[in-house]
């Protein structure tokens, strides 16, 4: 029965019902780690084989002592890897540390400060607060990253198959401020969309309509993160960019953190020749090369992209029963109530509910 329609009676009768579950849920004493996004201990141990896998042998296929300094933008193996991984060409690679995130806080710094076409390309000497679209509802993360360096955030829509187009070209239209947009393509946190090929193209043109210093920070975190096999999958933007003549209006960050180990994984970047050089010109003061030995695991261990899929088949084993539980209790208790409504994605991370208005504080 739905909400709006129980008498009053009715609804007494599911809060004195509902208040006695909630009490028996808070005296069991759970102690439950419901942090967001965070593997499980057997996800974790699906990447054991990690530790000791180079038996010894820390050189690359060009004869680069692993253990030294240097190699800024990573092993030319692990390019291929990952060039694979995301669809790429592997020249198109930089390797970074073991999180995306610092690398998009990095881009995010180093267009501010630097430029990314020279710079007086640099964000900070135009004439007002910079500003980013915020597609919502979206990664916390990527909008503290805004907040945190003074760029405000302009909320978007987001529809099912990706941001409110026609608002976001609106938007970039009026106000030659707004010099980026936060995406995640496939899966997108929290609601698990996935972009169609139409967003994708429309995406791919925001460089013509935005000017030169406009950047798409595309967050590629979930691109093999399936767990229905017909899960649908999201056109390459760099393709798309280049095809339009905006490759460098697009930023596209991946990383290893929920495939092998969430603290000890691989970060990467895609971009334009333009785009990597002034990233990894501003890298060259803050680092004399990153992890290759780290580099040279995941390498070993995923090997390919037939042998990364079957990697992830094994996670989808472990993750689809927890996503069946969450979504068989949503349907047994809130399906024909009108108290809310939830996505349910093929892959990726989140599952996300949407209540009436109202119920919550913020």
């Amino acid at each position: 029965m739905r909400l709006d329609q129980a008498t009053q009676e009715q609804l007494r009768e599911w809060e004195s019902s509902l208040s006695e579950q909630y009490a028996n849920f808070q005296a069991a004493g759970l102690n439950l780690d419901l942090t967001r996004g965070k593997p499980s201990a057997d996800q974790l141990s699906l990447s054991n084989a990690l530790d000791g896998i180079l038996g010894g042998e820390y050189t690359d296929s060009n004869g680069t002592d692993l253990r030294n300094y240097g190699g800024l933008n990573g092993i030319p193996e692990a390019k291929q890897l990952f060039a694979d991984m995301i669809d790429v060409q592997p020249e198109d690679i930089l390797i970074g540390g073991n999180g995306s995130l610092t690398l998009m806080y990095f881009s995010v710094q180093t267009a501010l400060l630097h430029g990314l076409n020279g710079p007086e390309s640099a964000w900070n000497k135009e004439q007002g607060n910079i500003k980013f679209l915020a597609p919502v509802p979206g990664y916390d993360r990527h909008f503290t990253v805004c907040e945190h360096q003074g760029i405000e955030l302009i909320p978007v829509a987001m529809n099912d198959d990706g941001p409110d187009m026609d608002e976001v070209e609106r938007l970039v239209k009026a106000d030659p401020l707004i010099k980026g947009i936060w995406c995640v393509p496939r899966f997108s946190n929290p609601t698990g969309a996935v972009y169609s090929d139409e967003v994708v193209a429309r995406m791919a043109k925001l460089g013509n309509i935005a000017g030169k210093n406009f950047r798409i920070f595309w967050d590629n975190a979930y691109a093999v993160h399936i767990i229905e096999q017909e899960s649908e999958t999201v056109a390459d933007i760099l393709s798309a960019c280049r095809a339009e003549g905006t490759e460098d209006s697009v930023l596209v960050f991946g990383s290893t953190s929920k495939i092998t180990f969430a603290g000890a994984g691989v970060a990467f970047l895609a971009a334009s020749a333009n785009n990597r050089a002034a990233i990894e010109k501003s890298l060259s003061f803050t680092t004399i090369g990153p992890d290759k030995v780290n580099q040279m695991r995941h390498v070993r261990f995923l090997k390919d992209k037939a042998t990364l899929a079957a990697h992830m088949d094994k996670h989808a084993e472990l993750l689809k029963p927890r996503f069946d539980a969450v979504l068989t209790q949503l349907r047994a208790e809130l399906a024909d109530t009108g108290m809310a409504t939830w996505t349910e994605p093929k892959g990726g991370y989140f599952i996300s509910l949407d209540t009436l208005p109202g119920l919550a504080k913020e």
